[in-house]
């Protein structure tokens, strides 16, 4: 009688260093590895050999529509996986996100501007400056929590909103200040397509580092603070710390963010960090998933592609005989704002999860079937 191969079936993990594994199979590490070596090559060929970009396929990586939705997608989900990083596994609340996000945007063109620090040092730098300012403005969370939290990081939101504008030597005050491209070893990533290389590498470094420090113990010290703080404590925890702490991290994370942000743009103004971004930080993650750090990202890529898919669709539905009617022609930009809010409400009612649970149920209905079970 044939021998036959059996394959596992079940979940077989039996240490938590297996159930804290970066991908749950080998297969999925060679997926996710061959994916992004994929995408770099697809980016630096048509650099490299700009006859490329006339290729049909290739051509859409040398577009500079889509390398900006890429950048944009980096940058905005670094910053994402900071608040996740707060929210999602800690369990605290902030409403200031994009005053963080905008302390690490000003303060990397400082740096570079003032004392001619290199942009590739500047943006870490400036990610440990605003996880100062997060430190700082964190501290309450020592000794409040929930909704009195929200007011207090809402209150930072626009205390710093209001040191940008008149902070004239720090951020340029009302006029903004300048920022430049990246350059690494006479290099400068100054094109659409080189910023995305470059944004991308620190979005990928960055989530590796996120992911591994869920695995450590200072990352399973945030979940149960937020599981069960009395529990926490007697354990040992001190929830002071990792209250606090929590909030450094997440500055950081949005500092790097908001670093990307500027020198992106070459351009920074105080006008671009108002409570709603900090708004659409929170529905990313809720979006994405709370406590998951691929949510974030994925949570990033719906809200950055929403609005573009909501501009194309008005734009076929003004193409016909509808278009003209005053509601479309002037209600665009605020259709495009309630999309947002109706995708969130939506989420939080029929995939409270987000999209990082539909993936894992998607997987796991693939890897299954055609057995239901």
């Amino acid at each position: 009688m044939a021998s036959v191969s059996m394959r596992p079936c079940g979940d077989f993990r039996t240490s938590y260093k297996d159930d804290s594994r970066l991908f749950d199979t080998a297969l999925t590490a060679r997926i996710g590895i061959g994916f992004l070596l994929a995408l770099y090559l697809l980016v630096g060929l048509p650099l490299a050999f700009p006859g490329l970009a006339d290729w049909p396929v290739l051509g859409w990586f040398a577009d500079s529509y889509f390398l900006s939705l890429g950048i944009q997608i980096c940058l905005y989900g670094v910053a994402a996986m900071g608040l996740n990083i707060l929210v999602g596994f800690t369990g605290q609340i902030s409403l200031g996100h994009a005053a963080f996000f905008g302390v690490g945007a000003f303060s990397s063109a400082w740096l570079n501007n003032t004392w001619g620090i290199p942009v590739v040092l500047a943006i870490p730098l400036a990610g440990l400056m605003a996880a100062a300012v997060g430190l700082l403005f964190g501290a309450p969370a020592a000794r409040i929590k929930g909704l009195y939290l929200a007011i207090a990081t809402l209150a930072a939101q626009f205390i710093i909103e209001d040191l940008f504008v008149r902070l004239d030597w720090f951020t340029g005050g009302s006029s903004g200040a300048m920022a430049n491209a990246p350059e690494l070893f006479g290099f400068a990533f100054d094109t659409d397509q080189t910023y995305f290389l470059f944004a991308l590498t620190i979005t990928i470094v960055l989530t590796v580092l996120a992911t591994n420090l869920m695995r450590t113990r200072d990352g399973r010290a945030l979940v149960a603070v937020r599981d069960h703080y009395l529990s926490a404590e007697v354990m040992g925890i001190n929830l002071t710390r990792y209250r606090v702490m929590s909030f450094g991290l997440a500055a950081f994370y949005a500092g790097i963010g908001g670093a990307l942000y500027a020198h992106y743009l070459m351009f920074v103004s105080a006008e671009a960090f108002t409570i709603l971004l900090s708004i659409q930080f929170l529905g990313m993650i809720i979006i994405g998933g709370l406590g998951s750090v691929k949510g974030s990202i994925l949570g990033t890529i719906f809200m950055v592609l929403l609005p573009e898919v909501m501009a194309g669709g008005m734009g076929m539905l003004q193409a016909t005989e509808w278009g003209n009617q005053p509601f479309l022609v002037n209600g665009l930009a605020f259709l495009r704002e309630m999309a947002i809010g109706a995708a969130i409400i939506l989420f939080l009612i029929f995939e409270p999860d987000g999209l990082a649970h539909r993936w894992r149920q998607i997987r796991a209905y693939w890897s299954l079937y055609p057995f239901s079970h």
